[in-house]
This record gives C-alpha cells, sequence and structure tokens, in this order.
C-alpha cells in the first residue's frame, strides 16, 4: 500500500511538459486511451498540437498550411481525427428488400430520381473538399488534395444529371508542386516480375499490390463543418490484368445512406486504383508500376451510376451517418451489400427468365389459335 501511495505521488510531482513529451508519441487510438487515464493526461490530450501531430502522421496531406486552415475552421485536429479515423458502417443495409424496390426510372416520380430540390439548392460543389493519401507498406506514396468538385458550375448544367465522378489525378495534379505521377518499383518493397507471362501465372505483384496497399479519400464540407473517411483503408476487391495484360484495377470504398434521396435508400461509393506495368526485370530495369487513376464514384443496387444531384446528397448525409473503429464491421457491411445485391441481380434474371418464357407459350398459343381458325 506504501508503495503504491508513493507512485501516485511521484505522479503527482512529474511536470506537465514530461506527460506533454509523453503524450505526443503516441498514435491516436492510444492517446485516446491515455486521456481516460487521469486528469493529467486528459487534460493534456485536449492540446491541439498533439492531434496536429497524430493527424499529419496518419495523413500526411494534412501538413499543407491550406488544408491546416480548413481543419481549424471545422472545429479543429482532434475533432477531424475523432470524424475521419473511425470507417462508415452502414446497418441499413440489411433492412433492404428488393421487392420494394422499384428497379425502372420510369417507376420513379421526379421528386424521388431527382431528389429535394430545395435540400439540393443549399448544397455547392464548391463546399466539398477531398484529402486523399496512399500508403503501400506503411509508406505514403501519394497525397492529394482537391478543392471542390471538377465541372460542377451551373445548376442546371450536365453534371447534376449525368453520372457523379471524379478523377483526383486529372484535377488535383494543377494543385501541387510535383508533376503529378506515382511510382512504385522494386525499392519500395515491390517484387521483381521476369515478365507478364510469368506474372499471370503467380500473381505475385498482384497478391502484393493488394496486401500492402491502402487508401484514405477524406471528404470535407465547408459549410457543414463536418468530415468522413470513405475509403475502407484496405482493398475490397479488384482485377488483375484489365482493361489491358499490363493493368491492375484495386478497389476500396464504403456503403452510404441513400433514405429519402433513392429509392434503393443505399449506395456504393466505389473508390478505383489503377497501376500500369511499365518496366519488368526482363527490359533491363527494376519492375516498376505507375499510378494511372485514382477515382471516386457512386453507384446503386443495379449497379447504375448515381447523378452530381444525388451523389451531393448522398455524400452530404454520409457525413454525419455511423462509424465505427472496427475494421471487421466495416468489411461486414460491405459483404452484406455484395450479398443483397447479387440476390437482387438473380432475382432479376428469373423475373426476366418467367416473362421470356410466358411470352414464348402466349406466341405458341396464338400461333395454334391462328392455324385452329384458318384450318
Amino acid at each position: 500500500m506504501t508503495t503504491s501511495v508513493a507512485s501516485v505521488e511521484g505522479m503527482a510531482t512529474l511536470s506537465t511538459d514530461l506527460f506533454y513529451d509523453i503524450l505526443r508519441r503516441l498514435d491516436g487510438p492510444t492517446l485516446a486511451s491515455a486521456a481516460c487515464a487521469c486528469a493529467a493526461f486528459s487534460s493534456i490530450s485536449k492540446e491541439e498540437m498533439l492531434w496536429e501531430n497524430v493527424c499529419s502522421s496518419m495523413w500526411p496531406s494534412t501538413n499543407r498550411d491550406d488544408v491546416k486552415s480548413l481543419i481549424s475552421s471545422i472545429g479543429g485536429f482532434r475533432k477531424f481525427y475523432a470524424d475521419c479515423f473511425p470507417l462508415i458502417v452502414n446497418k441499413e443495409v440489411s433492412e433492404y428488400q428488393w421487392n420494394n424496390y422499384r428497379e425502372y426510372p420510369e417507376e420513379w416520380t421526379e421528386a424521388e430520381y431527382y431528389g429535394d430540390t430545395e435540400e439540393f439548392e443549399s448544397i455547392s460543389p464548391s463546399d466539398f473538399v477531398s484529402i486523399v493519401d496512399i500508403r503501400y507498406k506503411d509508406k505514403t506514396i501519394c497525397s492529394k488534395v482537391l478543392w471542390g468538385i471538377p465541372n460542377a458550375n451551373g445548376f442546371n448544367g450536365w453534371f447534376y444529371n449525368c453520372p457523379f465522378r471524379i478523377d483526383l489525378l486529372t484535377y488535383a495534379a494543377r494543385d501541387d508542386d510535383d508533376d503529378g505521377e506515382v511510382i512504385l518499383s522494386v525499392s519500395d518493397g515491390l517484387p521483381p516480375i521476369a515478365s507478364m507471362e510469368r506474372e499471370r501465372k503467380d500473381g505475385k505483384l498482384w497478391q502484393e499490390l493488394r496486401d500492402g496497399l491502402c487508401l484514405s479519400w477524406i471528404v470535407v464540407n465547408r459549410k457543414i463543418k463536418q468530415a468522413a473517411n470513405l475509403a475502407s483503408w484496405s482493398p475490397l476487391g479488384g482485377q488483375r490484368h484489365w482493361p489491358t495484360d499490363r493493368d491492375f484495377v484495386i478497389r476500396f470504398g464504403s456503403i452510404l445512406p441513400a433514405r429519402d434521396i433513392l429509392p434503393c435508400q443505399v449506395v456504393e461509393c466505389i473508390l478505383s486504383m489503377k497501376f500500369r506495368v511499365i518496366h519488368t526485370e526482363g527490359e533491363g530495369v527494376q519492375t516498376t508500376l505507375k499510378l494511372t487513376e485514382l477515382s471516386m464514384q457512386l453507384e446503386d443496387m443495379e449497379g447504375s451510376h448515381v447523378n452530381g444531384r444525388n451523389s451531393l446528397l448522398i455524400l452530404k448525409e454520409a457525413l454525419s451517418c455511423h462509424r465505427s473503429k472496427n475494421y471487421s464491421e466495416v468489411l461486414e457491411s460491405c459483404h452484406l451489400y455484395s450479398k443483397v445485391q447479387t440476390e437482387l441481380k438473380e432475382e432479376k434474371m428469373r423475373n426476366e427468365s418467367r416473362l421470356d418464357r410466358l411470352c414464348i407459350l402466349s406466341g405458341i398459343a396464338a400461333f395454334i389459335t391462328f392455324c385452329y381458325y384458318v384450318l
């Protein structure tokens, strides 16, 4: 008991500077846990500089002066971390019933298809900011910031009625100091490949990419002062050797709520990353990959692209939806969406098959009737 009391008294005599020096070495989850340990840690952990260090370590794009000003304007780095570290989990997927979904656009009312016009008028594409970081084996290989949504000028412009898509590499490069190229090579940890023929057989490069890549795509709305991470950190899927033999497409994303926006109630935010092999060992240089595409788009249950108007409403709604630090919950949400989507497609195919059979039987019956009366 004496030893315990002495330890507590010893803690009380330690200086605040020493506590601060201890806490500034911690990562975000550990710092949040330390804040619950004692009153001294709780008080010091409220220092913005501590959370700024955590954010800059986790998201190097937040080191930019303009991004720092943005984060300060929406509540500070502590709030930014609390909003963006947990990932979006949509538990409404399990409530989805395919038979309540009117799948064809002609069955939708204008309000259902275009969303709430009054609510939409309060949303401006220029309010959104994308903060993107890519890591490969814990090394940051790309940091991009995109202010606003490109080509979204004019209320009745093509953007609002055409499929929503953001090609980050195309528009963010003009705001960066570098030439925008993102290169991965053997020196970054890639396995050397002798030829594309060998890669098709063993898939070693493809596996290393899927295991090593991490993506963070944070969307901030400056007007409502909210932020959320729309990525899944780790890949959810992808395609190798597509569309050409040297291309690898890796898919990240999340499931976003669309209640009162679209009849399907939920949509998938698809974040695609494409790498192209530009050199192999057999060409006399080390294996080298180049990032050629980094994009965001939204798709409904049938795989149809969501238009720009509804996408802005969905993105705004996503900034205030449920999140979790449990990555297994995030994966469960994505897998559940894929399961329901597959069931919907299978049911649609069965209905179309029934309709085809009905048409064939009707044709045969009509032919027999015709022959009966003619003969």
